[in-house]
């Protein structure tokens, strides 16, 4: 065979290894990890109610039960990176999951709910670590031909573990018990933990990283992080900054943040790359991920608590109407890696995203007759559009990242979906509450005692009323509190339609970045990942 024939044959240079079955076995068991961790910060709302009567926990109290899994989660994910190195992957990772069932079992037999505070903490200190983990393996194990495939079924994961998570909560409640939303993560912990010991590439450790670790940057971030995380995640219940607690949360999270910026822009060697920021499609895949966090997670806390508060759904039935939200994907996905290598994926992305942002803004026009059966449309529409937008963007995220940045970029582009999340839950909430107060306003500026037509509408739910039973007095007393009462539903139909106006907007908004992305052309052949 001629030197020719060898070049171009079976000794070329550039191409790429077969990535051999194991490795995408692997690979499998850390997307289940990560699937698990993202799916318990929302497998918890639909069963609250549940939990906060079993605990005997006040209203404030119950609310960190999720504040807690998000605060610790939103804090290791930049650290995971850089201990993956000092440990090793596998042994980082696996000791990480099996401390992450063994806190999901103990938040099941919590006694009462300080011990349920802490076990959901130390769950989303072990289960953070496993979203970015997968990120990082995707990365160094598979090379560019496959990574469409690996980005798409990551994608997945950030996609349907959230918009199913309260689906699968409320089922399991209803069924079961709330405690069972805890022990599901059993079964698929074991299988994730013989996957990352038995077959993911055992890697050495770096122990002496440990003595030139830039502790200064990962307080300042830890402290910053979470100070802001609480300060999101709490503000609105604690009327913002009319609390000092919330006060101190906000100063501590912009000086510690700052520092932490600093700190990481001037080391010499710090724990996390905060330039890839500066690469032109990195930096804008991140902040339109960010966007997507606010919407994923946004809308996933406006629709049920419509549902509950309106419609009067328990969690089975709330969990049955967002169902249509994740169902769809699965028709989507087996296309997806094809479908990124044949069309430019910031087409798809702003496709995704229109698609996304539309369902809210089809949201924005609901009544008070609006439940699940009018909301499947809706629902399709953006159970379309999410797949198209993290799959590939997840894509585009990654595709200039050389495995020794994998670290930070898969650390920098987990925290900017969940910071978006955190932040569109706290801004949603207060829109919520302002937008209520607003329209309860305008409503009640044409509701007069000295109205005819209120007069007219109090005499004739006065006579209904004496009809079942009630005396005139009464009667006319629940009266008046009906027509309040329905004047401040439709004020929350009202804002839940702002809520969802404001979402759809941010949405489209952000598809807007995407227009400054440089192309990227994957390949599915050997050696064809080109950039």
């Amino acid at each position: 065979m001629n030197a020719t024939a060898k070049a171009g044959g079976l000794t070329n240079p550039n191409a790429e290894p077969k990535v051999p079955f194991r490795s995408w076995l692997a690979y499998i068991g850390c997307l289940l990890g990560a699937f698990m961790a993202i799916l318990d910060i929302q497998v918890t709302n639909s069963s609250i109610r549940d939990i906060q009567g079993a605990l005997n926990a006040t209203t404030e109290e119950i609310s960190w039960i999720s504040t807690a899994y998000l605060v610790a989660e939103i804090i290791v994910i930049p650290i995971s990176g850089w201990l993956c190195q000092v440990f090793s992957i596998r042994k980082y990772l696996f000791s990480s999951a099996l401390l992450f069932v063994v806190f999901s079992v103990l938040c099941a037999f919590s006694w009462n709910i300080n011990s349920m505070i802490v076990f959901r903490a130390l769950q989303g200190l072990s289960g953070g670590v496993m979203i970015p983990t997968a990120f990082i393996v995707m990365i160094m194990t598979l090379p560019p031909s496959k990574r469409p495939v690996g980005g798409a079924l990551f994608g997945f994961t950030a996609t349907f573990a959230p918009t199913i998570g309260p689906t699968f909560g409320g089922w399991l409640t209803n069924n079961f018990g709330w405690q069972y939303i805890f022990f599901i993560n059993v079964i698929p912990g074991v299988f994730m933990l013989s996957a990352i010991w038995f077959l993911l590439k055992q890697t050495p450790t770096q122990l002496h990283l440990l003595k030139e670790g830039d502790w200064s940057g990962m307080i300042c971030m830890a402290i910053g992080l979470g100070s802001m995380e609480v300060f999101l995640e709490e503000g609105n219940s604690k009327d913002w900054f009319n609390s000092q607690f919330i006060v101190i949360a906000a100063i501590l999270a912009v000086v510690f943040l700052t520092l932490f910026i600093w700190i990481e822009l001037t080391k010499k060697k710090p724990f996390i790359n905060l330039r890839l920021l500066k690469r032109r499609n990195f930096g804008m895949s991140s902040v339109v991920n960010m966007v997507v966090g606010l919407g994923l997670y946004g809308s996933v806390f406006i629709l049920p608590l419509y549902l509950g508060q309106i419609q009067g759904y328990n969690a089975l039935e709330i969990g049955k109407s967002l169902m249509w939200v994740g169902l769809p994907q699965f028709l989507i996905l087996p296309f997806l890696p094809k479908l990124i290598q044949k069309v430019d994926i910031r087409i798809l992305i702003m496709f995704g995203v229109s698609c996304f942002g539309g369902s809210c803004l089809m949201n924005a026009f609901m009544t008070n007759a609006t439940g699940g059966p009018q909301l499947i449309i809706s629902q399709v529409i953006r159970a379309l559009g999410q797949p198209l937008i993290m799959i590939p963007l997840t894509n585009l995220a990654t595709a200039d990242i050389e495995p020794e940045n994998a670290g930070s970029a898969a650390g920098l582009f987990n925290m900017m979906r969940n910071l978006g999340g955190s932040v569109g839950i706290a801004l949603l909430s207060t829109f919520l509450t302002k937008r209520e107060q607003f329209h309860s306003a305008r409503i009640t500026e044409g509701i007069s005692l000295y109205s005819s037509a209120t007069q007219q509408r109090i005499d004739s739910m006065t006579q209904f009323f004496i009809s079942k039973g009630s005396d005139a007095f009464t009667a006319k007393n629940q009266a008046i509190t009906s027509i309040a009462n329905i004047a401040r539903r439709e004020s929350f139909v009202l804002a839940f339609n702002d809520c969802f106006l404001a979402v759809g907007l941010a949405l489209f908004f952000s598809g807007l970045f995407i227009l400054f992305a440089k192309k990227v052309k994957v390949s599915g052949k050997a050696g064809g990942g080109g950039h």
